[in-house]
């Protein structure tokens, strides 16, 4: 997976770079995965050690001028020192990015813990002090056992008007962790996992705050393994924009779960729409067939009382235009009717809807939607331009990422949930057509994008 949790890296690798032309984020990125591929055996490869979770998204701080390009790269990292160190090593390894020579420079290796740790060495001295003054001299596991519970107590904080209990990084992180009480909240501090959240328990009034942090950040619910957790996180998928799921073991709580537990579970998330799904297979599993989906039938074009009116030996032929432009609107003759637009023979499939102006051709539209096809089952995306070429495929959990950094990108198609946050991004940058398996039923209808998924058709 290209993203871990950045409350369990241990060290920050940071570079500086100079590169003798100009280049983007991913060409750099790529040199640096590809010069270090094979040269420090298979355990520390960057490529594995990323899919493990032993290290996380190379970040690229990246600033151009004078026809050369230069900057910082961060590297997260839960190795070892040693590891760590020699990976940095790597990294300066790389003297070329695509036919530019490069130079890369450590210029130092950041252990992230070194602040926590200074804070828990000052508490421990507050409460060794408090307990030596109450003339009642504790062994030294109990002192040990003191000094963690009560690390991990003064770091929950109230979240929101509602006083949520969570994790000091609720508010910070770019993703949370939902959780059902203040116990888990407690369990999750415990092994170092500070962006949960609890929603309290409550399964008919979500409190806003959550909802509002959905919006804003990736979420994944992490519930019970019993009724309860099931109970809130279809409650939770009713209100919230939700990315992902993830429950305990079956009789398990998460207030209990070990670290190794905790972490095999959250690496075993699933995106909500597979959940849906499995949910939607349970419901039916005693053998009853699930409801007939309604066949969708065509949309007719909107049709003005005029132009019906009208004998069809007035009615104008569209006229011829260059393959690949859009339609252009031009006006009836008459005044006072209704504008209409000349298309040259462009049909939009059945199953489409209603296209939003400028309509696009219709072999983009079959396309995308043959696109969607081929993605299904996959939890992948792909991004496509103007003639309906695919630019770049990549996993789900990067789309946001890759949208961000694309230029000229015409439309995106992917095997997932279409995310309001998803659609404001790709409004920003100029992206006209979205594809997905389906959309959260909070969705707001946009006049110039296209929303199309698998279970409604256009929205």
């Amino acid at each position: 997976m290209a993203k871990t949790y950045l409350e369990i890296v241990k060290y920050m690798v940071e570079a500086r770079f100079t590169i003798d032309g100009m280049v983007d984020k991913p060409d750099i990125i790529g040199a640096v995965f590809g010069q270090t591929e094979g040269l420090l055996g298979n355990e520390l490869d960057l490529r594995e050690l990323q899919k493990n979770g032993k290290i996380g998204r190379i970040e690229i701080d990246l600033q151009q001028g004078g026809n050369k390009a230069h900057g910082r790269l961060y590297l997260p990292a839960s190795l070892d020192k040693v590891e760590t160190c020699i990976l940095a090593a790597a990294v300066e390894a790389v003297d070329r990015v695509g036919p530019y020579e490069a130079q890369f420079t450590v210029e130092k290796v950041e252990d992230t813990r070194s602040e926590k740790r200074r804070k828990i060495l000052a508490r421990a001295k507050d409460l060794v002090r408090i307990l030596m003054s109450s003339g009642n001299m504790p062994d030294s596991k109990e002192i040990s056992e003191l000094v963690q519970a009560d690390v991990r107590v003064s770091e929950i904080v109230a979240y929101g008007p509602e006083k949520l209990p969570a994790g000091p990084e609720v508010g910070k992180s770019e993703d949370i962790i939902i959780v059902e009480g203040r116990a888990d909240v407690l369990n999750l501090l415990k092994n170092d996992i500070t962006n949960a959240v609890a929603v309290g328990g409550a399964t008919n009034n979500i409190p806003k705050s959550i909802i509002d942090l959905c919006t804003q950040k990736e979420s994944t619910i992490f519930v019970d393994g019993d009724r309860g957790g099931d109970l809130i996180t279809r409650s939770l998928m009713n209100v919230a924009e939700i990315d992902y799921v993830t429950k305990a073991p079956d009789g398990k709580e998460v207030e209990d779960l070990t670290r190794k537990e905790i972490i095999k579970a959250l690496r075993a998330r699933v995106p909500v729409d597979q959940e849906a799904m499995a949910r939607q297979q349970k419901k039916f599993q005693s053998g009853t067939p699930p409801p007939p989906q309604p066949a969708r039938q065509p949309r007719q074009p909107p049709q003005s009382g005029e132009l019906q009116s009208r004998p069809p030996s007035q009615l104008r032929e569209p006229a011829p235009q260059p393959r690949g432009a859009f339609p252009v609107p031009t006006q009836e003759p008459e005044g006072g009717s209704i504008p209409k637009i000349e298309s040259q023979g462009i049909s939009k499939p059945a199953d489409q809807g209603s296209v939003p102006q400028p309509a696009l051709q219709s072999v983009i539209l079959s396309q995308l939607s043959a696109g969607l096809d081929q993605l299904a089952g996959t939890l992948r995306s792909r991004l496509y331009d103007q003639a309906g070429n695919v630019i770049k495929e990549v996993p789900i959990r990067e789309l946001l990422v890759e949208v961000q950094d694309s230029n000229g990108a015409y439309a995106i198609v992917l095997d997932g949930v279409i995310t309001q946050r998803l659609v404001e991004l790709a409004k920003e940058k100029g992206i006209k057509a979205v594809y997905g398996n389906r959309a959260n039923p909070f969705q707001r209808k946009e006049n110039d994008i296209i929303l199309y998924t698998r279970d409604q058709g256009t929205l």
